[in-house]
């Protein structure tokens, strides 16, 4: 949420009955709230094994592009009162009318609001369509409303502050608060997050886990630190964010490359960049590897990048290159095991981008389950260029880090926005790990970090 830079009221009396005007500035434009720590230069937070993130590459501000909801009014309008708000572009003291119904849908009060379960409690569309206030009366800290159907209000004006209204929530979306967009060159100066392990499940607190989502949101992987190499721990480790997501591969996995599942991963061939679920409508939000042994060969390199880096950079020197893979539906699918072929319920784009702020959200790229392109032959040659240039940028030094996992420090990592891959390997290499839901991670990160209720706050559902 946007800090205020004023919160004022007027109020003006009428025949007909008053309205609440609301302006919206755009002052503070890109400040960034501080309910968590920051992650700081080498400085232990709970045990937290921080990067140094000075230097950041690049830091991208949640609320790049939002305004603030920041002045109010009571005002006569007519015989139908309503409140107003400005637009969060243009001219901050330009005015449009706010539904009353939508104020109405909104309220608060304990009888429209299940206090215990946080669900509404009442039948929307059973309103009354002409629905209108009665009175609008000025409180010390918000509006009490009377509505025409007898029903009574309280808005507080930090509420109406954060309701945003045409504008999507950073904290109901769970966005990294201070992401760093990194290369391999930042990696090499700064060293790759982690946390300890001990500090992630120690039964007294969840600092640790928090350090643990927090650097996780920013950076789009962390190490733990300290692990003990065992499979059953290592489960432990990753139900400490959230329950453990099963797919056609299972739950929690621990395997060698014997392909036992046909699948690439359970071979020990090179892998290249790619996100792992790109044929499932909703991809895993996290995936963990731990490396239990290597034995007998060599090779096995971990390779990540970070996906939303070089698609920032894809946007910066090809515009329409980006654009095309923000808007071109791709299929992908799993049909090697026997009796399954899983495809999302659509075609995505490689880029998934907000609706409203055209902000990116996820990255869906994976060469090896992509299916054949469902476009226009005419324009697959554009398609096949982007990709291309996205391509040619994920291969490069500039993007690919490449680190040896070790038996004792597992990895976790973003899948919606870090790709990974591997060099082939010989010998007997056996690893564990499982998938956490985008959603299930995403609530953890915004209660521990946030706070219960200041999410429930910006969900406008009252707590």
């Amino acid at each position: 949420m946007r800090p205020y830079r004023h919160l004022a009221t007027k109020l003006c009396a009428g025949s007909h009955g008053a309205s609440i005007v609301v302006c919206r500035h755009n002052a503070n434009r890109g400040a960034i709230p501080r309910h968590g720590s920051d992650l700081r230069p080498r400085v232990c937070m709970s045990s937290l094994v921080a990067v140094n993130t000075s230097r950041r590459l690049h830091t991208e501000s949640i609320h790049s592009n939002k305004g603030s909801l920041s002045h109010f009014e009571i005002r006569t309008d007519g015989t139908h009162p309503a409140i107003f708000s400005s637009p969060s572009q243009g001219n901050s003291a330009a005015l449009e009318a706010i539904p009353p119904i939508w104020l109405r849908d909104n309220c608060q009060c304990s009888s429209c609001v299940h206090q215990d379960t946080k669900q509404r409690n009442f039948d929307t569309f059973e309103l009354p369509p002409n629905l209108s206030f009665q009175k609008v009366e000025e409180a010390q800290n918000g509006y009490q409303v009377q509505w025409s159907d007898g029903h009574e209000s309280f808005y507080e004006k930090d509420w109406l502050a954060r309701a945003g209204l045409k504008e999507t929530s950073a904290i109901q979306q769970g966005r990294a608060p201070n992401p760093v967009l990194w290369n391999t060159d930042y990696l090499a100066k700064e060293g790759a997050p982690s946390v300890q392990y001990d500090a992630v499940m120690d039964p007294t607190s969840e600092e640790g886990v928090r350090e643990w989502v927090t650097a996780i949101r920013n950076f789009g992987f962390c190490y733990v630190e300290g692990a003990p190499v065992d499979p059953g721990k290592t489960q432990e480790l990753l139900e400490r964010i959230a329950f453990i997501r099963e797919t056609h591969y299972g739950g929690f996995y621990d395997f060698t490359a014997d392909l036992a599942s046909k699948d690439t991963a359970y071979t020990s061939i090179a892998l290249p960049a790619h996100n792992d679920n790109t044929y499932f409508s909703d991809p895993s939000g996290l995936q963990m590897f731990h490396l239990l042994s290597h034995t007998e060969g060599e090779g096995g390199a971990s390779l990540l990048v970070d996906g939303f880096s070089a698609a920032k950079e894809l946007k910066e020197t090809d515009p329409e290159a980006y654009k095309i893979l923000s808007e071109v539906p791709v299929q992908f699918h799993a049909s090697g095991n026997e009796g399954i072929s899983i495809q999302p319920y659509q075609a995505f784009p490689v880029f998934l981008l907000d609706p409203v702020d055209k902000e990116l959200i996820q990255v869906r790229w994976n060469e090896s389950d992509r299916a054949a392109l469902q476009i226009h032959p005419a324009g697959s040659q554009k398609w096949y260029n982007a990709a291309k240039k996205f391509d040619t940028l994920l291969k490069s030094a500039k993007y690919e880090y490449w680190e040896q996992l070790k038996p004792g420090r597992p990895l976790i990592f973003d899948n919606w926005r870090i790709m990974h891959g591997r060099s082939a390997f010989t010998g007997k290499r056996r690893i564990c790990g499982g998938y956490i839901t985008r959603d299930d991670y995403i609530s953890r990160f915004k209660m521990l970090y946030y706070g219960p209720e200041h999410v429930l706050k910006n969900i406008h559902v009252g707590a």
